[in-house]
Parts: structure tokens; C-alpha cells; sequence
């Protein structure tokens, strides 16, 4: 049981694998003041430490039954099942304010019960993973949450001098996190997401200075894919007030295949909760890949620019702007709230300009065409002579977005 006023970590396991580990740093967790509720998610042997929380009510909360799940002999099934439940009563006890950080150790299989529980939580719950596959990719455990996720350099088999000193580490920043406390920086100001990439960084500085001024706290994605997730995740999770989506890149990244996608429903969170949101087109000049070596083969004859040596831009075409364009008129056109479209009809990206390596004309065109295409009534679209760069666009998308705001007020 913890104790009124006292912060708590959750430590979130199976127990039946790692109860000596776990029990291990809950004293340490104890030893910085932080008291600890331990959740036993294992399956098959006995727990090998105490549970505060045991394994059937995990399996229980997932409507499910431990011992059903231990005869059925279906690892997959059981380590979803537990997954379930244990996301379950760790949102739970953070309703009741006795969750302030949650720690898992472990393999694949700890792993992805854990991080699944960890990604239930909202953002800022600090949450981290000791794992002995933190060194690869670690994307399908984080997916857009605000997850640390730590290599364990040695498995987690036994208490030794190097896993001591690793869980000890461990112990510490999880106890250390949910001691601290934030300051004031922006507190009770309205939150505003924002979308950003390299050739947009001079239209998205002034946009978020101008909503700065007008008493907003501004918070920018880098379109990388996980950045186009977390605004997402963000804006469905009812954190904002609005939303300057000025870099809808990860569209086409999706659209043809390159290495920063955030997946087919990109710009749809914030029209399906009803959020203010001003769009553009910022950067759907380019799809991204690594190396010039990594570009597939099937582009080799394409209009590729190589950014820096570990990043290869390639050119949009006029048939993929045009769907581009339709894919963004259908999004746009389903929202629920008010959406205003701002056409920078100079260049999307600060190389989609007269006179740099990406301007096409004929590509500009296009996407425009496919977006007439497809738009409704409802969304509000103005045509700029500028490019996306121009500070007077930049202006113009902070001012609309922060009178559509208003008018909900």
C-alpha cells in the first residue's frame, strides 16, 4: 500500500521470469523515498517475487482467465490477453492518482506488455522500458508515446556486478521522474500543434511566434512520421485548441513509399474530434529515404537531392501530386470542425521555389488540380501568391487559425 502524499511507481512484469529482477528494484525504487506497486502479467511458473496487484486479476481485467490462458499454450494470445488487462489497471490507477511513473524490464516478451500498458498512459507519465532489444528498432513498442526506452547490455537473467549497476540506473531515473515537477512554462495557455520539417522551418518559426504573441503555447512535430503520430495522438487525445498543420510531407511519404510515413490516416485526428485546424502543403514537393544508396532501384531516374549523406529526397511527380491532392481534399473535406486550406501557389518547401532543384511547375499544378477535385464546401481554401516561406503567409495561416479558435469560444 503506499502512503498518502508519497509519489508511486508502478513496476509492471512477469513475475514468473523476472521476480528476482523486479524485487530487486523495488528496493532500490524504495531507497529514493517512492513507494512501488508491483503487477505480476506472467503466465505459466509461480511468481518469483510478491505481487501487489497478481496475475489473475491482469487476466481478469482482459476478461480473461490465467488458467485458461496457461493450458491453451498460445504464447501470442496469452501475452496479448495480459497486455489488455494490465493497460487496464494501470490507466486505472492513474484515475486514482497512484501512478506516477511505471517502470518494465525484460525481452521481447515483457516488452511489448509493458509498452503496451505504457502507451494506455497519457503523455508526461514518465515511462521507462529496460530492455535487451532497446538497441534496434524500437518504433513498434514506442509507437508516438513518450516511452525511454533503455538497453539492458546484458539479458535480464539474474542480479550480477553489470545488470546491478543497469537496474540500479534504472531505479533511480524512474524514482528520480516521478519526484519532479515541472515549472510554469506555459501553464493554463491555450495548446497549439504545429508540423515542421527542415525546408518549412522559416513559415513555421514566424507562424508560432505570431501565436506566441497572441497567447498560445506552441508545440512543434518535425514530420518524421513518429512527429506526424504524436500531433495525431495529441489531437485526438483533446490536449489542443487548434492545429497549424503546415507540413503534410508524410502524406507522401506514404503515397510512394519512402522512410518517413506516419501511416494512411495522417491528417485526420484533429477533423474528427472537431479541432480549428489551418492546413498547407508544406514540403509534398519531396518523399524521403536514406542513403542515395537505399533510394529502391525502380527510382533511380527520378529527381533526386541528396539532402546530406544519410538523408535522399526525391521529387514528386505531377500523377502523385495530383492524388496528393485528392487524398488531402477527402481528409479536409470529412472534418467535423472548422479547416481552412492555405495554397502557397510560389512552392511548398524552400527548394520547391523558382530557380531550386525540386520547383515544377507542372507537379504544382497538378497537386492543386487534385485538391479542387475533391474539396467540400466546407473547408475554406485560400490561394496565395506567396511560397510556403513567405512571412506574410506564415502570418496570415497564425491569424486565421487564431480567429477560428475564437469563433468557438
Amino acid at each position: 500500500m503506499t502512503e498518502a502524499g508519497r509519489r508511486t511507481v508502478v513496476l509492471l512484469g512477469t513475475l514468473d521470469t523476472k521476480g528476482v529482477e523486479y524485487d530487486y528494484v523495488r528496493e532500490r525504487i524504495r531507497e529514493h523515498g517512492v513507494d512501488v506497486i508491483l503487477i505480476d502479467a506472467g503466465i505459466l511458473g509461480e511468481p518469483l517475487a510478491v505481487p501487489d496487484v497478481n496475475r489473475e486479476e491482469v487476466a481478469a481485467a482482459a476478461g480473461a482467465d490465467v488458467a485458461a490462458l496457461a493450458a491453451a499454450g498460445d504464447r501470442g494470445a496469452a501475452v496479448a490477453a495480459m497486455a489488455h488487462g494490465a493497460s487496464a489497471i494501470v490507466t486505472r490507477l492513474h484515475a486514482e492518482g497512484r501512478l506516477d511513473g511505471i517502470l518494465g524490464l525484460g525481452g521481447s516478451g515483457n516488452s511489448a506488455i509493458v509498452t503496451q500498458a505504457m502507451r494506455a498512459l497519457p503523455i508526461g507519465v514518465p515511462k521507462l522500458m529496460v530492455s535487451t532489444l532497446a538497441s534496434g528498432d524500437t518504433r513498434p513498442y514506442i509507437g508516438a508515446v513518450d516511452i525511454a526506452m533503455m538497453y539492458s547490455v546484458v539479458d535480464i537473467s539474474g542480479v550480477n556486478r553489470i545488470s546491478a549497476r543497469i537496474l540500479t540506473n534504472a531505479a533511480g531515473m524512474i524514482a528520480g521522474a516521478a519526484l519532479a515537477t515541472t515549472g510554469g512554462t506555459g501553464a493554463g495557455m491555450p495548446l497549439i500543434a504545429a508540423s515542421m520539417f527542415g525546408v518549412t522551418t522559416p513559415s513555421v518559426t514566424v507562424a508560432r511566434e505570431r501565436l506566441e504573441e497572441l497567447g498560445y503555447e506552441v508545440l512543434v512535430f518535425h514530420a518524421t512520421g513518429a512527429g506526424g503520430l504524436s500531433l495525431e495522438a495529441l489531437a485526438k487525445d483533446g490536449f489542443l485548441a487548434g492545429v497549424l498543420d503546415i507540413t503534410t510531407t508524410e502524406l507522401a511519404d506514404d503515397l510512394v513509399g519512402g522512410v518517413l510515413s506516419a501511416g494512411p490516416d495522417r491528417l485526420e485526428a484533429a477533423g474528427a474530434v472537431g479541432l480549428p485546424q489551418v492546413v498547407s502543403l508544406g514540403a509534398l514537393d519531396m518523399v524521403n529515404f536514406g542513403p542515395l544508396e537505399s533510394v529502391p532501384e525502380r527510382f533511380g531516374e527520378r529527381n533526386l537531392y541528396v539532402h546530406n549523406p544519410t538523408v535522399t529526397l526525391m521529387r514528386t511527380t505531377p500523377d502523385e501530386c495530383r492524388e496528393l491532392g485528392r487524398r488531402i481534399g477527402r481528409k479536409l473535406s470529412a472534418a467535423t470542425g472548422p479547416v481552412a486550406l492555405y495554397v502557397p501557389l510560389r512552392g511548398v518547401s524552400a527548394i520547391a521555389v523558382e530557380g531550386q532543384v525540386f520547383h515544377d511547375a507542372d507537379a504544382d499544378t497538378a497537386l492543386v488540380e487534385g485538391l479542387r477535385e475533391t474539396l467540400a464546401a466546407n473547408v475554406e481554401v485560400y490561394e496565395e501568391d506567396a511560397d510556403v516561406n513567405d512571412p506574410s503567409f506564415a502570418i496570415a495561416m497564425a491569424d486565421r487559425l487564431h480567429a477560428m479558435i475564437g469563433e468557438r469560444a
